[in-house]
Order: C-alpha cells, then structure tokens, then sequence
C-alpha cells in the first residue's frame, strides 16, 4: 500500500471521530471511567505494597546462638556435673574428658559459639541463603537492653540484677526478602550449625502474605473486567460508524478496494478514542490522587504514600496501551464480522 493510501486512511479514520463525536464522546467517556478506574487499582495496590514493605521490615527474625549462656542457662545444654567442683583451668581426671572444665562446669565443647568472630561467621552463613536480606549481630548486652526499653517505665528497676549476670544468648536480626518464603527460609536457618532457636512472628508473616496475593488477585481481575468492558464499548462505537458508511463500504469494494483497505480507517480511529481517553484519564486521575493524599497526609499525617510522578509515565503507558489495545483489537473484531457478513451484499453490487 502506497504512503499517500495510508495517509489518505489515516485522516478518514481521524475525520470519523468527529463526524460521529457524539458516539466518540459517549465511548471516551466509559474509557475515561474504565482506566481511572484501573489507574486507582494500580495506585492502591503500589501504597499496599510500601506499607506492606514497612511492616515486613519490622517483622524480622531472631535467631539465638548456642554459645556460652546457652551452655550455662539453657535447659538442652549438656553439663559437665561431675566436674562441676573443679576450679577454673583444672583438667578432668576422668578418661572420657580431658578437656578444661571452668568454675561453672562448662567446657568449650558443650557450646559452638566461643566468641564475637564466631557470631559473625555465622550471621554471614545467614546472610548467604537465598531469601534473606540482611543478619545483623546481635550481642547479649544489647539483646538485654533491647528487653528492658520494651518494658514499661519503671519496670526495668525490677530486672537490674541481670546487669551482672546476663543470661542472654549472642543473636542475628534476620530479615527476609519475600515473606512468601518464611516457613522455607526458617527451616533453612534452622539446620545451620550454631543455632538454638528462631523466635518469629510467624502468623503476621502469613497475613503479610495473604494480603499481597489478595491484593494481587484483585488487581487482576478489575482490569481484565475493564479491558472486556472497554472492547465492547470501542467494538459499539466503530459498528455505529461503519453502518453510517454502509454504502460507502459497498462502493469501495465494488470497485476493487481490498479488507486492509477498508478496515485502516476503523481501527484509526479506534485508535484515536484510545489515545485521547489515555490523555484525559492521566489528567483525570492526577488531580484525583493529588485530593486524596492531601487529605489522607492531613488526616493521619503520614508520609508512606507513593507519589503521582513516580508513577505518571507508567499509568500514561498502561493507559496508551489499554486504549491503543481495546481500539485496535475491538475495530478489528467488529470490522472483520461486518466484512464477512456483508460480503455477499457487496459482490451482487
């Protein structure tokens, strides 16, 4: 087809919009709804995914370490009872164990974390699985301060005799990357050597990932509903305009015109009610967001809120392609059924 062809094609279809703009107007109209809708399912679930990140980073795991105090005060810690007697630095005279028994009875292989370097070691064994972000060392100073600021005021006075005799044992602060793996990561920390326990929130972890699925799932279904909703309406607009070009149909093919020829029109301007539907709804959509956060930020005077422009270029895409898809897809369909069923109307002319 000669460029002059596709250019003459190109400003019918555009001549078509306004010759029947009350048809355009009524379908940019639905558009404009249908992709402001999707434009707030979009920006709804990006302000569920940062809130949802801020508590998945507050849900993080702690991972004791069976080092001294573990030995010490722990209830599956093996004990040297018999040599509990001796004296720092003494030997065992029994011939099962030669090793060095301290005042506690405690000797080096009753635990596997001897030392700071040795936690560390094993925060970055941590570190290395797959769905952990970070492992952060955790000391038993700070694991003992960390309780006390949890306590109400004055509480702390009760516990101060834990200052010289602290039973907490060395610990990673772990968090993961994507809380659907949490059972699988867990059972992953669990099996490394060093590690007594994992205190987690495990149930907030679940709901944390319930709430993405659903908010995923929802998503989905909202703009597949509106995609379906945007074809008729686009399919409807362009059957209006070729039955008002009927005859004109019918001459063209009389003399020779081929399908392309006749549907190029169509699906421009289909195209055009996409395209200028995608340009309203991002106007639209920016003052209508911009309403709402002021308010929220006014309300709850949180800051957590995902802003217009960071996002702007990818609803402009969303909303070019789902206008440039539903005018080009529903012009096709509606065309091709008119063209096969009508073609023996045309042939007899």
């Amino acid at each position: 087809m000669k460029l002059s062809s596709i250019s003459y094609l190109t400003k019918e279809g555009i001549k078509n919009t306004w010759v029947n703009r009350l048809m355009t107007l009524a379908s940019v109209g639905v558009l404009v709804a249908c992709m402001v809708i999707i434009g707030l399912a979009v920006l709804i679930s990006e302000n569920v995914n940062v809130a949802i990140g801020n508590l998945e980073e507050q849900n993080v795991v702690m991972v004791y370490m069976k080092d001294y105090n573990w030995a010490l005060y722990g209830k599956e810690a093996p004990k040297n009872d018999t040599a509990s007697s001796t004296t720092s630095g003494t030997e065992a005279t029994t011939p099962e164990n030669t090793e060095k028994v301290d005042e506690n009875g405690i000797k080096d292989s009753d635990y596997i974390i001897h030392n700071e370097e040795e936690a560390k070691a094993l925060c970055k064994e941590i570190e290395k699985l797959e769905n952990v972000e970070k492992a952060v060392f955790v000391s038993s100073e700070e694991g003992l301060e960390s309780i006390k600021e949890s306590m109400l005021e004055g509480q702390e006075e009760y516990f101060s005799f834990l200052d010289d005799e602290n039973p907490m044992s060395c610990a990673a602060k772990v968090t993961m990357k994507d809380m659907g793996k949490f059972d699988e990561t867990i059972k992953k920390i669990e099996k490394l050597s060093g590690v007594e326990r994992i205190v987690s929130q495990s149930d907030l972890a679940n709901t944390i990932n319930a709430i993405k699925k659903g908010v995923g799932i929802a998503g989905v279904w909202i703009i597949a509903v509106l995609m379906v909703i945007s074809l008729v309406i686009v399919s409807n607009t362009i059957r209006v305009t070729m039955y008002n070009r009927k005859l004109e149909i019918g001459i063209m093919k009389a003399v020779g015109a081929t399908d392309a020829f006749v549907r190029i029109p169509f699906i421009v301007e289909g195209m055009v009610i996409g395209l200028v539907s995608a340009v309203i709804s991002e106007v639209l959509l920016y003052f209508c967001y911009r309403v709402a956060t002021e308010s929220i930020i006014g309300t709850l005077g949180t800051s957590d809120i995902v802003k217009y422009g960071d996002m702007a270029l990818i609803l402009f895409a969303l909303f070019a392609g789902i206008g440039i898809f539903a005018g080009v897809i529903g012009s096709a369909i509606m065309i091709g059924k008119y063209l096969k069923h009508e073609g023996s109307e045309f042939a007899a002319i």
